[in-house]
């Protein structure tokens, strides 16, 4: 695929959806932060119910470090790996109250230390709380970089190198939520709905279903 091809994506994709943001429900950079940890393997329609009645009673980090392990556990039960992540939080909350004054970070490495946050998840709280142009590459976005051949690579961290050198500049900021949402409604993993895709006709993809 070249260059061209890459910017006309970008520009039916801005055209369709031209601020685009995350579907996790957060009013700051603490909130935010939790919910990206808690949605590994699980769906943001199922961490945003838990974090409703979390975020109520832990709305800081020294508030929720007040809710203990198992006030966090009994808010986040119906999610995957619900005990594991409530450890997390916790560890998480107890750092940024000890070293960071009880805010969140602006600074890769030091997102990166915190429990439960690798670099996907600092990639989207720099993003998405700070405005830095960074891409976080899950699921959705590896698919659909290597389906449509826009950036194709056999991990996540090759394909994250590939679009940070390969996005212009001004799609950066949002190139990750438009594949995110385009890779979870249009393009999804089983049966891609090509039909209804705005960029199907310059999309690489070999096995596009003829309905």
């Amino acid at each position: 695929m070249n260059m061209e091809k890459r910017r006309q994506i970008l520009e039916r994709l801005r055209a369709e959806n031209p601020h685009p943001t995350t579907e996790l429900d957060f009013r700051n950079p603490f909130e935010l932060l939790i919910a990206v940890l808690l949605s590994a393997q699980a769906t943001d329609v199922s961490v945003n119910k838990a974090t409703i009645g979390l975020f109520a009673a832990g709305p800081t980090p020294a508030a929720m470090l007040a809710l203990g392990v198992e006030g966090v556990r009994e808010h986040i039960k119906t999610i995957g790996l619900f005990n594991t992540k409530a450890v997390n939080v916790i560890k998480t909350c107890t750092i940024l109250q000890e070293q960071h004054g009880g805010e969140v970070p602006e600074n890769r490495e030091a997102l990166e230390a915190l429990p439960g946050v690798g670099r996907k998840t600092a990639n989207v709280v720099l993003n998405t709380a700070f405005g830095w142009p960074t891409i976080a590459v899950d699921t959705h976005i590896f698919r659909l970089s290597n389906r449509t051949g826009f950036a194709p690579g056999k991990n996540v961290d090759e394909v994250e190198q590939k679009l940070l050198k390969w996005v212009p500049a001004e799609f950066k900021q949002d190139v990750h939520h438009w594949f995110i949402l385009h890779g979870r409604y249009t393009c999804i993993a089983r049966k891609p709905r090509c039909g209804s895709c705005v960029i199907e006709d310059l999309c690489d993809y070999k096995d596009k279903p003829d309905d």
